[in-house]
């Protein structure tokens, strides 16, 4: 079953009942760019939960495959679903006006959602959902107050209440949450798979990071032997010079 799993939409309403947190601290993903199955989980956790609605339309499915080390037989029979080829962009099967009448916008692209935002935002919004009757999806989140998307990950991490604060003459608060009906996986095992997808993101919001990085350090090292080269070459130079 395919859906989506991560928006940055939020029906723009008045704040109704519970107010979050001022400043909610957030978690640290600890992700591994270098940590090539975790990139392979999280596209293929992206691809099966995600794509139904978020499109990242920037990267083509073989510019992937070839990056994070998935052949071509494991990308067709898992990644690649209805039209799609190895050389199609990854782009999502909704239309932007389904969007706005299930969700009240359109469906952002997430190419860039943790440059924009950050992966340790990512992470915590996505293991920040409670349980929120008054939301036409019947979910809130701590970080994305009135949040206008389903938590389509609750059956695997199960449901969560808000702990609220009572702060007297001004608004209760919502200090955070707590599993009070658990889900098909353990927390261990949402958190591995929230990282996964948040490291695929990452991934994908930079795909020549990596590379970069590695051509960086050779960069580094020669400029370092060519200061000691040209450090000896001035000494010698003005060895005589008084």
């Amino acid at each position: 079953m395919r859906k989506l799993i991560i928006a940055t939409l939020a029906l723009l309403l008045p704040a109704v009942g519970f107010a979050a947190g001022g400043h909610v601290e957030l978690e640290k993903a600890d992700i591994d760019l270098n940590d090539q199955a975790s990139l392979q989980r999280g596209a293929k956790y992206y691809v099966n939960y995600c794509m139904a609605c978020h499109s990242l339309k920037h990267m083509r499915y073989s510019r992937m495959a070839d990056d994070l080390g998935i052949d071509d037989k494991a990308l067709r029979e898992n990644l690649l679903f209805g039209d799609a080829q190895p050389t199609s962009m990854m782009t999502n099967s909704m239309r932007p006006a389904d969007g706005e009448v299930w969700f009240g916008t359109a469906v952002p692209d997430l190419t860039l959602v943790t440059r924009w935002r950050s992966p340790d935002w990512v992470y915590t919004y996505l293991k920040s959902f409670y349980s929120d009757p008054t939301r036409p999806y019947g979910v809130n989140n701590v970080i994305f107050p009135l949040v206008g998307m389903p938590h389509v990950l609750g059956d695997l991490q199960g449901v969560q209440e808000a702990i609220v604060e009572e702060h007297a003459g001004h608004e209760p608060t919502i200090a955070g949450v707590e599993l009070t009906q658990p889900g098909s996986l353990a927390p261990e095992e949402y958190d591995n798979m929230v990282r996964d997808i948040t490291a695929f993101l990452a991934y994908a919001g930079e795909p020549s990071q990596m590379e970069r990085r590695k051509v960086g350090i050779y960069v580094l090292l020669f400029l370092g032997l060519f200061f000691i080269v040209a450090f000896a070459l001035k000494k010698e130079y003005w060895k005589d010079v008084h």
